[in-house]
């Protein structure tokens, strides 16, 4: 299983499982990521931070940290 940081850029994803904890968790789901949503990878920063992916039709941008804790397939 590989992590939505380790995703490429133009790849669809869906997300399995969301490792964080309290307060990093429940912002991230707030943000409508949640077990079994599609996620498109639009970029990734020269530096890998951050990375603008596309979920239920709206652009996000995540910071690595946050991207290392979604477990996607």
């Amino acid at each position: 299983m590989k992590t939505l940081r380790e995703a490429k850029c133009g790849e669809t994803v869906r997300v399995v499982k969301i490792n964080g904890e309290g307060a990093v968790k429940r912002r991230i789901m707030d943000m409508g990521i949640t077990k079994g949503v599609d996620i498109y990878i639009r970029k990734v920063a020269p530096l890998g931070d951050p990375v603008e992916v596309m979920v239920r039709g709206y652009e996000l941008s995540l910071r690595k940290a946050d991207a290392d804790i979604i477990a996607v397939e």
